[in-house]
């Protein structure tokens, strides 16, 4: 039994149903295929199923169902109107976020070749690049591409053996943005793929593919999940040669952080309620930060949202008029002031991670981006006294009572 998606179904729906094209036993849901491998009925049909020539499952490394429904919605998603226009869009789930970051940029570059990269980065992507990558003859240009000057900013740093253009947007944790459309268009003239880091905006807010990105990735241990009980990481990704899909799809299966099927499972439920969690993750966080930038022991409020944030505009034009969930901030007490509030807050959680039902908060310096050069994360705009907080789904007035409560304490 099968249940065709419909291309013309809303986001709603879509994150609902999208995908659920197998089906088990007459199940409601996907089950959980906790197996490791998959039985063949003969000889000639394992033959078949490994040389590519009939689809079916063989092992789970390879292929498991609960893990492609995950990887089927998620690149309805990101690319829907791709696909209506005929374009193939494809999703594949990994370990880890950080599992899915090292596959594309392993996949995509080799010895003597270079990356041009956002500045600031997640912190293990940034170690993946100097700590790994490098050692290996990878090298990484790091560029301020947020705003009006990103696009000629990276036109700059392009050599002829650059391979990739890595993105964040919103950045993690400055929310810096970056024009992905024009970007893409510079990358594209040379024949180079855009990647980006898609976790803070989703794609309820923001679709990559469909600005003229490569690949679009997640930590579906955020957001996508968003209920804190997994580790995980999917990616969709369109507009790649013949020779790049092939290698993109070689080194998953041969490095093997693909995900479990329980961690798929528990992503998928998260998934269901993406938009409508979304919706009021965006509405507390601009409540949260418009009450930030009028505390008067506040130095500075980074949060898209606001008329104040350098790439107000863009956000509003990139983002489906909505800014995210993610706000950060210094305070005029610096990291002191900082420690006090982290350390009094009642209802946030001190904990990294972030897109939980629940907020969290936390002090990248010393956490997320601790492994990032000083210099960096100076240059990237990550001080020492920087907060970041991750806006749950709690009532505003409460979050901004705890708030108000911790800050009254700095003196």
């Amino acid at each position: 039994m099968t249940n065709k998606t419909n291309l013309n179904w809303k986001i709603n729906t879509l994150a609902l149903h999208g995908g659920e094209e197998e089906k088990f036993a007459d199940s409601h849901l996907m089950p959980i295929f906790a197996t490791s491998t998959f039985s063949f009925p003969n000889v000639d049909v394992g033959k078949a199923r490994f040389s590519g020539e009939e689809a079916g499952y063989i092992y789970t490394r390879l292929g498991n169902p609960t893990v492609r429904e995950s990887e089927r919605k998620l690149a309805l998603l990101e690319g829907l109107n791709l696909m209506k226009n005929g374009v193939k869009v494809e999703g594949h789930a990994f370990a880890t976020g950080m599992a899915g970051i090292s596959t594309v940029l392993m996949a995509l570059t080799k010895t003597d070749e270079n990356i041009i990269a956002t500045n600031p980065l997640y912190g293990g992507t940034n170690y993946l690049l100097n700590g790994i990558l490098k050692p290996y003859g990878v090298t990484t240009t790091f560029v301020d591409t947020a705003g009006e000057r990103g696009p000629e900013r990276v036109n700059e740093q392009v050599k002829n053996y650059t391979k990739v253009v890595y993105l964040e947007s919103p950045t993690n944790p400055n929310l810096a943005v970056s024009d992905i459309e024009a970007i893409s268009k510079v990358a594209k003239e040379q024949e180079i793929p855009v990647v980006i880091d898609n976790t803070f905006a989703t794609p309820i807010l923001q679709r990559p593919l469909e600005l003229g990105a490569s690949v679009s990735l997640h930590s579906t241990t955020k957001y996508l999940n968003g209920h804190g009980t997994t580790v995980s990481g999917i990616l969709a990704f369109a507009n790649l040669s013949e020779e790049q899909e092939t290698r993109l799809k070689f080194v998953k299966k041969n490095l093997g952080a693909t995900q479990s099927p329980f961690d798929s499972f528990l992503v998928l439920q998260g998934m269901k309620t993406l938009p409508l969690r979304v919706e009021r993750h965006c509405k507390n966080a601009q409540i949260i930060a418009e009450y930030l930038e009028e505390h008067p022991k506040v130095e500075n409020v980074y949060y898209p949202g606001l008329s104040s944030h350098p790439q107000h505009s863009l956000a509003k034009k990139q983002m489906n008029g909505k800014y995210g969930g993610m706000v950060a901030c210094e305070l005029k007490g610096g990291i002191e002031a900082g420690k006090i509030l982290q350390n009094n807050v009642e209802i946030f959680t001190l904990a990294v991670s972030l897109g939980c039902v629940d907020s969290l908060i936390q002090h990248p310096a010393s956490m997320t981006h601790a492994s990032v050069p000083k210099d960096i994360r100076l240059q990237g705009g990550i001080t020492d006294g920087l907060v970041r907080i991750s806006v749950g789904l709690e009532d505003s007035e409460d979050l901004i009572e705890d708030l108000d409560q911790a800050l009254a304490k700095i003196t």
